[in-house]
């Protein structure tokens, strides 16, 4: 089993690679040397009345999100749907996507990113919202 897409993955709660985006934060699960660059996993939390990443697509990548904690109010095309634990929410490869938390509670998701390498972003991401002016 020298293949990493065969090498079992075990990780305990809050385990994995963090990333610290003022409201927002983001733990990545598996990801490109994990998977060879098959998907990405990561959980991504908003804090309670606040914006995640902003509108946006990628143009060769799926983005699937289940939602794990709180209501999420998600973006998919022009349509903003609030969705609760347990929901699912696919935006294909080229849809226009967001999420956002407009609750009084902490909102989670877990993201699965078809094919993999998003991690490969997340140094460039955390620096775009660390030079955001501070509401």
């Amino acid at each position: 089993m020298s293949d990493a897409r065969h090498r079992p993955i075990i990780l305990q709660p809050g385990e994995g690679r963090a990333y610290a985006m003022g409201a927002m934060s983001a733990v990545f699960k598996a990801d490109e040397a994990e998977t060879a660059a098959t998907y990405s996993i990561s959980e991504w939390f908003l804090e309670p009345h606040s914006k995640g990443p902003g509108p946006h697509s990628h143009s060769d990548h799926d983005d699937i999100f289940y939602v794990i904690e709180g209501t999420m109010s998600l973006l998919v095309g022009d349509e903003w749907i609030d969705a609760g634990v347990g929901s699912f929410v696919r935006a294909a490869a080229g849809v226009t996507h967001d999420f956002a938390n407009r609750t009084d509670k902490r909102a989670g998701v877990l993201n699965i990113y078809i094919p993999g390498g998003f991690e490969r972003d997340m140094a460039g991401i955390v620096e775009w919202f660390e030079n955001q002016p501070k509401a």
